[in-house]
Protein backbone atom coordinates (compact mmCIF):
# COMPACT_ATOMS: atom_id res chain seq x y z
CA UNK A 1 0.00 0.00 0.00
CA UNK A 2 1.30 3.45 -0.62
CA UNK A 3 1.13 6.34 1.60
CA UNK A 4 -1.13 9.43 1.37
CA UNK A 5 0.29 12.34 -0.43
CA UNK A 6 -0.32 15.93 0.39
CA UNK A 7 -2.54 17.58 -2.69
CA UNK A 8 -3.17 20.93 -3.05
CA UNK A 9 -6.88 21.00 -4.74
CA UNK A 10 -9.43 19.15 -4.05
CA UNK A 11 -9.69 15.13 -4.89
CA UNK A 12 -10.48 13.96 -8.67
CA UNK A 13 -12.87 11.88 -6.78
CA UNK A 14 -14.35 11.47 -3.14
CA UNK A 15 -17.51 9.67 -2.18
CA UNK A 16 -19.20 8.49 1.20
CA UNK A 17 -21.39 5.43 2.20
CA UNK A 18 -23.27 4.72 4.99
CA UNK A 19 -22.59 1.11 4.41
CA UNK A 20 -20.24 -0.81 2.41
CA UNK A 21 -22.52 -3.90 1.87
CA UNK A 22 -23.86 -3.07 -1.17
CA UNK A 23 -20.73 -2.20 -2.58
CA UNK A 24 -18.69 -5.68 -0.89
CA UNK A 25 -21.45 -7.44 -2.68
CA UNK A 26 -21.29 -6.63 -6.61
CA UNK A 27 -17.48 -6.09 -6.77
CA UNK A 28 -17.15 -10.01 -5.01
CA UNK A 29 -19.48 -10.54 -8.02
CA UNK A 30 -16.74 -10.29 -10.41
CA UNK A 31 -13.66 -11.23 -8.11
CA UNK A 32 -12.19 -14.02 -10.87
CA UNK A 33 -9.58 -11.76 -11.08
CA UNK A 34 -6.29 -10.24 -8.52
CA UNK A 35 -6.33 -6.78 -10.45
CA UNK A 36 -9.64 -4.69 -11.34
CA UNK A 37 -9.74 -2.23 -13.49
CA UNK A 38 -11.52 0.95 -12.27
CA UNK A 39 -13.06 4.19 -14.25
CA UNK A 40 -14.38 6.92 -12.69
CA UNK A 41 -17.07 8.96 -14.07
CA UNK A 42 -19.24 11.60 -13.05
CA UNK A 43 -22.08 8.91 -12.75
CA UNK A 44 -20.51 6.28 -11.00
CA UNK A 45 -17.79 4.06 -11.33
CA UNK A 46 -16.66 0.71 -13.28
CA UNK A 47 -14.78 -1.88 -12.08
CA UNK A 48 -13.67 -4.08 -15.05
CA UNK A 49 -12.63 -7.58 -14.61
CA UNK A 50 -10.83 -9.69 -17.56
CA UNK A 51 -9.69 -13.44 -17.94
CA UNK A 52 -7.76 -14.48 -20.68
CA UNK A 53 -9.80 -12.57 -23.11
CA UNK A 54 -12.64 -15.12 -22.84
CA UNK A 55 -14.54 -14.15 -20.21
CA UNK A 56 -14.86 -10.65 -18.75
CA UNK A 57 -17.07 -9.30 -16.35
CA UNK A 58 -18.02 -5.68 -15.16
CA UNK A 59 -20.00 -3.88 -11.69
CA UNK A 60 -21.18 -0.76 -11.69
CA UNK A 61 -21.44 1.38 -8.61
CA UNK A 62 -24.14 4.09 -9.73
CA UNK A 63 -23.74 7.42 -7.75
CA UNK A 64 -27.38 6.41 -6.21
CA UNK A 65 -25.39 3.86 -3.94
CA UNK A 66 -23.88 6.94 -2.64
CA UNK A 67 -24.87 9.20 0.46
CA UNK A 68 -22.48 12.10 -1.45
CA UNK A 69 -20.06 11.70 -4.79
CA UNK A 70 -17.84 14.23 -5.96
CA UNK A 71 -16.10 14.13 -9.02
CA UNK A 72 -13.16 17.45 -10.34
CA UNK A 73 -12.25 14.82 -13.16
CA UNK A 74 -10.33 16.94 -15.95
CA UNK A 75 -12.22 17.80 -19.50
CA UNK A 76 -11.76 15.71 -22.20
CA UNK A 77 -9.24 16.32 -24.83
CA UNK A 78 -10.72 18.13 -27.64
CA UNK A 79 -13.55 19.79 -25.99
CA UNK A 80 -12.43 23.37 -25.98
CA UNK A 81 -14.58 24.75 -28.42
CA UNK A 82 -15.82 27.90 -27.64
CA UNK A 83 -19.43 26.68 -28.30
CA UNK A 84 -19.64 24.18 -25.39
CA UNK A 85 -19.51 26.30 -21.93
CA UNK A 86 -19.69 23.33 -19.94
CA UNK A 87 -17.05 20.20 -21.61
CA UNK A 88 -17.47 16.90 -20.88
CA UNK A 89 -14.96 15.28 -18.46
CA UNK A 90 -12.39 12.68 -18.85
CA UNK A 91 -13.09 9.91 -16.65
CA UNK A 92 -10.36 8.89 -15.07
CA UNK A 93 -8.90 5.15 -14.90
CA UNK A 94 -6.91 3.07 -13.04
CA UNK A 95 -5.88 -0.51 -11.44
CA UNK A 96 -5.98 -1.54 -8.49
CA UNK A 97 -6.14 -5.17 -6.09
CA UNK A 98 -9.20 -6.81 -6.27
CA UNK A 99 -8.66 -8.89 -3.09
CA UNK A 100 -7.13 -5.72 -1.33
CA UNK A 101 -9.81 -3.60 -1.97
CA UNK A 102 -12.52 -6.44 -0.95
CA UNK A 103 -10.61 -7.24 2.28
CA UNK A 104 -10.64 -3.20 3.13
CA UNK A 105 -14.28 -3.12 2.58
CA UNK A 106 -15.20 -6.39 4.76
CA UNK A 107 -13.60 -4.43 7.58
CA UNK A 108 -16.80 -1.98 7.39
CA UNK A 109 -18.95 -5.20 6.91
CA UNK A 110 -18.00 -7.46 9.75
CA UNK A 111 -18.45 -4.63 12.23
CA UNK A 112 -21.89 -3.72 11.01
CA UNK A 113 -22.89 -7.55 10.96
CA UNK A 114 -21.55 -7.82 14.28
CA UNK A 115 -23.88 -4.60 15.48
CA UNK A 116 -26.87 -6.15 13.64
CA UNK A 117 -26.38 -9.47 15.48
CA UNK A 118 -25.64 -7.95 19.08
CA UNK A 119 -29.27 -5.96 18.15
CA UNK A 120 -31.05 -9.17 17.71
CA UNK A 121 -30.20 -10.80 20.76
CA UNK A 122 -31.47 -8.30 22.85
CA UNK A 123 -34.93 -7.21 20.81
CA UNK A 124 -37.41 -9.92 20.13
CA UNK A 125 -39.12 -8.00 17.52
CA UNK A 126 -35.89 -8.27 15.34
CA UNK A 127 -35.73 -11.76 16.55
CA UNK A 128 -39.09 -12.48 15.54
CA UNK A 129 -39.06 -10.73 11.86
CA UNK A 130 -39.32 -13.11 9.25
CA UNK A 131 -37.74 -10.92 6.90
CA UNK A 132 -34.65 -10.30 9.06
CA UNK A 133 -34.76 -14.02 9.55
CA UNK A 134 -34.10 -14.69 5.61
CA UNK A 135 -37.37 -16.60 5.51
CA UNK A 136 -39.70 -14.00 3.73
CA UNK A 137 -39.52 -14.04 0.03
CA UNK A 138 -40.62 -10.84 -1.82
CA UNK A 139 -43.26 -11.11 -5.34
CA UNK A 140 -40.18 -11.87 -6.88
CA UNK A 141 -38.66 -14.63 -5.02
CA UNK A 142 -35.87 -13.18 -4.23
CA UNK A 143 -34.36 -11.05 -1.28
CA UNK A 144 -30.80 -11.06 -1.41
CA UNK A 145 -30.54 -7.50 -1.97
CA UNK A 146 -33.43 -6.96 -0.14
CA UNK A 147 -33.07 -3.70 2.64
CA UNK A 148 -32.94 -6.70 5.64
CA UNK A 149 -29.83 -8.41 3.68
CA UNK A 150 -27.53 -5.98 3.25
CA UNK A 151 -28.30 -3.62 6.38
CA UNK A 152 -29.90 -5.80 9.15
CA UNK A 153 -33.34 -3.89 9.16
CA UNK A 154 -32.51 -1.01 10.13
CA UNK A 155 -32.37 2.03 7.78
CA UNK A 156 -29.19 2.52 5.61
CA UNK A 157 -27.40 4.72 8.41
CA UNK A 158 -28.49 2.44 11.43
CA UNK A 159 -24.80 1.11 11.58
CA UNK A 160 -23.25 4.87 12.71
CA UNK A 161 -20.26 4.79 10.39
CA UNK A 162 -18.91 5.98 7.35
CA UNK A 163 -16.76 4.98 4.20
CA UNK A 164 -15.09 7.29 2.71
CA UNK A 165 -13.75 7.16 -0.86
CA UNK A 166 -11.17 9.29 -2.31
CA UNK A 167 -8.68 9.47 -5.50
CA UNK A 168 -6.50 12.32 -4.71
CA UNK A 169 -4.73 12.89 -7.88
CA UNK A 170 -3.46 11.05 -11.16
CA UNK A 171 -0.95 8.59 -9.90
CA UNK A 172 -1.51 8.77 -6.41
CA UNK A 173 -3.30 5.73 -3.64
CA UNK A 174 -7.29 5.09 -4.02
CA UNK A 175 -8.40 5.62 -0.24
CA UNK A 176 -10.59 4.41 1.78
CA UNK A 177 -11.58 5.62 5.05
CA UNK A 178 -13.73 3.70 7.37
CA UNK A 179 -15.35 5.46 10.66
CA UNK A 180 -17.19 2.83 13.21
CA UNK A 181 -17.89 3.06 16.80
CA UNK A 182 -15.67 6.21 17.03
CA UNK A 183 -12.79 3.70 15.32
CA UNK A 184 -10.78 5.48 12.04
CA UNK A 185 -9.47 3.08 10.06
CA UNK A 186 -7.26 4.29 6.76
CA UNK A 187 -5.84 2.09 3.93
CA UNK A 188 -4.34 3.45 0.69
CA UNK A 189 -4.02 1.08 -2.25
CA UNK A 190 -1.48 1.19 -4.41
CA UNK A 191 -2.97 2.00 -8.10
CA UNK A 192 -1.49 0.98 -11.33
CA UNK A 193 -1.44 2.36 -14.82
CA UNK A 194 -4.37 0.86 -16.43
CA UNK A 195 -4.27 -2.58 -18.78
CA UNK A 196 -7.68 -3.31 -19.16
CA UNK A 197 -8.10 -4.81 -22.84
CA UNK A 198 -10.68 -3.96 -25.13
CA UNK A 199 -14.12 -5.38 -24.55
CA UNK A 200 -15.35 -8.39 -26.12
CA UNK A 201 -17.16 -7.35 -29.00
CA UNK A 202 -20.70 -7.88 -28.53
CA UNK A 203 -22.28 -7.03 -32.09
CA UNK A 204 -26.34 -5.46 -30.55
CA UNK A 205 -27.02 -5.40 -34.01
CA UNK A 206 -26.60 -9.39 -35.01
CA UNK A 207 -28.80 -10.25 -31.99
CA UNK A 208 -29.46 -14.25 -32.51
CA UNK A 209 -31.18 -14.84 -29.07
CA UNK A 210 -32.92 -13.02 -26.17
CA UNK A 211 -34.20 -14.81 -23.07
CA UNK A 212 -34.99 -12.83 -19.45
CA UNK A 213 -35.55 -15.09 -16.52
CA UNK A 214 -34.72 -15.07 -12.56
CA UNK A 215 -31.57 -15.64 -11.53
CA UNK A 216 -31.92 -18.29 -9.22
CA UNK A 217 -33.58 -20.49 -12.10
CA UNK A 218 -30.16 -19.97 -14.02
CA UNK A 219 -28.33 -20.53 -10.63
CA UNK A 220 -30.03 -23.50 -9.76
CA UNK A 221 -29.51 -24.84 -13.21
CA UNK A 222 -25.77 -24.65 -13.22
CA UNK A 223 -25.98 -26.16 -9.95
CA UNK A 224 -27.45 -29.35 -11.33
CA UNK A 225 -25.80 -29.78 -14.36
CA UNK A 226 -22.02 -28.85 -12.60
CA UNK A 227 -22.28 -31.73 -10.13
CA UNK A 228 -19.39 -33.70 -11.50
CA UNK A 229 -17.55 -30.81 -12.35
CA UNK A 230 -17.84 -30.90 -16.34
CA UNK A 231 -15.57 -28.94 -18.83
CA UNK A 232 -18.10 -27.66 -20.83
CA UNK A 233 -21.21 -26.59 -21.20
CA UNK A 234 -23.62 -26.25 -24.39
CA UNK A 235 -26.25 -23.58 -24.14
CA UNK A 236 -28.81 -24.79 -27.14
CA UNK A 237 -32.04 -22.29 -27.83
CA UNK A 238 -34.25 -23.09 -30.17
CA UNK A 239 -38.24 -21.74 -31.32
CA UNK A 240 -39.03 -25.92 -31.21
CA UNK A 241 -38.71 -27.36 -27.73
CA UNK A 242 -37.02 -27.83 -25.34
CA UNK A 243 -36.62 -23.82 -25.95
CA UNK A 244 -33.72 -23.44 -23.70
CA UNK A 245 -31.22 -26.18 -22.92
CA UNK A 246 -27.94 -26.28 -20.73
CA UNK A 247 -25.90 -29.29 -21.47
CA UNK A 248 -22.58 -30.22 -20.01
CA UNK A 249 -19.87 -32.60 -21.27
CA UNK A 250 -16.44 -33.79 -20.20
CA UNK A 251 -15.12 -34.39 -16.58
CA UNK A 252 -12.11 -33.30 -14.31
CA UNK A 253 -12.38 -36.39 -12.23
CA UNK A 254 -9.56 -37.76 -13.35
CA UNK A 255 -7.01 -38.68 -16.09
CA UNK A 256 -9.10 -41.02 -18.81
CA UNK A 257 -12.16 -41.02 -16.88
CA UNK A 258 -15.42 -41.34 -18.99
CA UNK A 259 -17.00 -37.95 -20.34
CA UNK A 260 -20.20 -37.44 -18.12
CA UNK A 261 -23.40 -35.20 -19.37
CA UNK A 262 -26.13 -33.59 -17.36
CA UNK A 263 -28.97 -31.95 -19.39
CA UNK A 264 -31.41 -28.98 -17.96
CA UNK A 265 -34.19 -28.26 -20.14
CA UNK A 266 -36.45 -25.10 -19.49
CA UNK A 267 -40.53 -25.44 -20.42
CA UNK A 268 -41.97 -22.55 -22.26
CA UNK A 269 -43.96 -20.74 -19.65
CA UNK A 270 -44.34 -17.49 -17.91
CA UNK A 271 -43.44 -18.28 -14.73
CA UNK A 272 -39.55 -19.31 -16.09
CA UNK A 273 -38.93 -17.18 -19.41
CA UNK A 274 -40.42 -13.33 -19.08
CA UNK A 275 -38.90 -13.41 -22.40
CA UNK A 276 -37.91 -15.35 -25.57
CA UNK A 277 -36.69 -14.23 -29.13
CA UNK A 278 -34.69 -16.18 -31.55
CA UNK A 279 -33.66 -15.10 -34.74
CA UNK A 280 -30.51 -17.07 -35.40
CA UNK A 281 -31.04 -19.56 -38.31
CA UNK A 282 -29.02 -22.91 -38.10
CA UNK A 283 -28.42 -23.79 -41.92
CA UNK A 284 -27.69 -27.44 -41.10
CA UNK A 285 -30.90 -28.14 -39.13
CA UNK A 286 -33.16 -25.62 -41.03
CA UNK A 287 -34.42 -24.21 -37.88
CA UNK A 288 -34.02 -20.99 -35.47
CA UNK A 289 -31.48 -22.07 -33.22
CA UNK A 290 -28.61 -20.81 -31.28
CA UNK A 291 -25.79 -23.25 -29.91
CA UNK A 292 -22.48 -22.38 -28.50
CA UNK A 293 -20.40 -24.23 -26.07
CA UNK A 294 -18.28 -22.31 -23.73
CA UNK A 295 -15.95 -23.32 -21.09
CA UNK A 296 -17.61 -24.39 -17.76
CA UNK A 297 -15.12 -22.80 -15.49
CA UNK A 298 -16.12 -19.59 -16.97
CA UNK A 299 -19.76 -19.67 -16.90
CA UNK A 300 -19.20 -20.81 -13.44
CA UNK A 301 -17.38 -17.68 -12.31
CA UNK A 302 -20.67 -15.79 -12.55
CA UNK A 303 -22.49 -17.80 -10.17
CA UNK A 304 -22.21 -14.76 -7.40
CA UNK A 305 -23.93 -12.94 -9.64
CA UNK A 306 -26.80 -14.89 -10.24
CA UNK A 307 -26.51 -15.04 -6.54
CA UNK A 308 -27.44 -11.76 -5.77
CA UNK A 309 -29.37 -10.76 -8.55
CA UNK A 310 -33.09 -10.95 -9.05
CA UNK A 311 -33.23 -10.72 -13.22
CA UNK A 312 -30.70 -11.95 -15.44
CA UNK A 313 -30.38 -11.14 -19.28
CA UNK A 314 -28.87 -13.73 -21.58
CA UNK A 315 -28.07 -12.58 -25.46
CA UNK A 316 -25.63 -14.09 -27.50
CA UNK A 317 -24.91 -12.66 -31.21
CA UNK A 318 -23.91 -13.96 -34.47
CA UNK A 319 -20.29 -14.93 -33.50
CA UNK A 320 -20.92 -16.85 -30.61
CA UNK A 321 -20.61 -14.08 -28.08
CA UNK A 322 -22.78 -15.10 -25.04
CA UNK A 323 -23.84 -11.70 -22.85
CA UNK A 324 -25.27 -12.19 -19.68
CA UNK A 325 -26.96 -9.23 -17.92
CA UNK A 326 -27.80 -9.18 -14.02
CA UNK A 327 -30.13 -6.42 -12.56
CA UNK A 328 -29.76 -6.73 -8.75
CA UNK A 329 -32.01 -4.63 -6.77
CA UNK A 330 -30.05 -2.36 -3.45
CA UNK A 331 -32.41 -1.09 -1.08
CA UNK A 332 -32.39 1.33 1.21
CA UNK A 333 -29.41 2.79 -0.18
CA UNK A 334 -28.48 6.26 -1.86
CA UNK A 335 -28.99 9.92 -1.76
CA UNK A 336 -26.17 11.29 -3.89
CA UNK A 337 -27.98 12.52 -7.04
CA UNK A 338 -31.31 12.35 -6.84
CA UNK A 339 -30.97 8.32 -5.58
CA UNK A 340 -33.12 6.79 -3.35
CA UNK A 341 -33.15 8.24 0.43
CA UNK A 342 -35.17 6.86 2.88
CA UNK A 343 -35.05 3.68 1.88
CA UNK A 344 -36.32 3.48 -1.19
CA UNK A 345 -35.11 0.92 -4.43
CA UNK A 346 -32.53 1.14 -6.86
CA UNK A 347 -30.79 -1.09 -9.60
CA UNK A 348 -27.27 -1.93 -10.37
CA UNK A 349 -26.31 -4.33 -12.78
CA UNK A 350 -23.25 -6.69 -13.62
CA UNK A 351 -22.36 -7.49 -17.42
CA UNK A 352 -20.54 -10.42 -18.53
CA UNK A 353 -19.48 -11.47 -21.91
CA UNK A 354 -18.11 -14.97 -22.78
CA UNK A 355 -16.36 -16.37 -25.71
CA UNK A 356 -16.96 -19.64 -27.00
CA UNK A 357 -15.12 -22.20 -28.45
CA UNK A 358 -14.46 -22.48 -32.10
CA UNK A 359 -16.92 -25.02 -33.61
CA UNK A 360 -17.00 -26.27 -37.18
CA UNK A 361 -19.17 -25.37 -40.08
CA UNK A 362 -21.82 -27.21 -39.83
CA UNK A 363 -22.86 -25.72 -36.70
CA UNK A 364 -22.34 -21.98 -37.56
CA UNK A 365 -25.44 -19.88 -37.36
CA UNK A 366 -26.56 -16.46 -39.24
CA UNK A 367 -29.41 -14.27 -38.54
CA UNK A 368 -32.57 -14.02 -40.54
CA UNK A 369 -35.40 -12.51 -40.04
CA UNK A 370 -37.48 -10.08 -37.57
CA UNK A 371 -37.20 -12.47 -34.59
CA UNK A 372 -40.37 -11.08 -33.16
CA UNK A 373 -40.44 -11.81 -29.42
CA UNK A 374 -42.47 -15.04 -28.29
CA UNK A 375 -45.54 -14.42 -25.95
CA UNK A 376 -44.68 -16.72 -23.28
CA UNK A 377 -47.84 -18.03 -22.31
CA UNK A 378 -48.67 -20.72 -20.41
CA UNK A 379 -47.31 -23.90 -21.48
Amino acid sequence: MSHPTQDAGPPLFRAVASSTRPLYQLLKAVGFTNKIHVEITPEGLRFGADHARVMQGAAHWNKNLFASYTTNLPPAAGNGDDDDPEPEPEPVSFQISLPAFLETLQIFGVADVAARQARSDIDPLVRGNPRINHQHRGGNGSDAFSHQTLHGGGSASSSNGTCILSYPSGGGPFSIILEEAGVKTTCNLTTYLPEMPEDIPFDIDDLSFKVIMQARYLLDALAEVGSMSPERLTIVVSRKEPYLRFRTSGSHSGAGAPGVESTVDFRRGRDLLETFSVRAVDRAKGERRWSQTFKFDTIKAATEAMRIASKVSLRGDGQGVLSMQFMVEVEGVGGAGGGVPGGGAGLSFLDFRFVPYATDGDEETDTEGEGDDVDMGEA
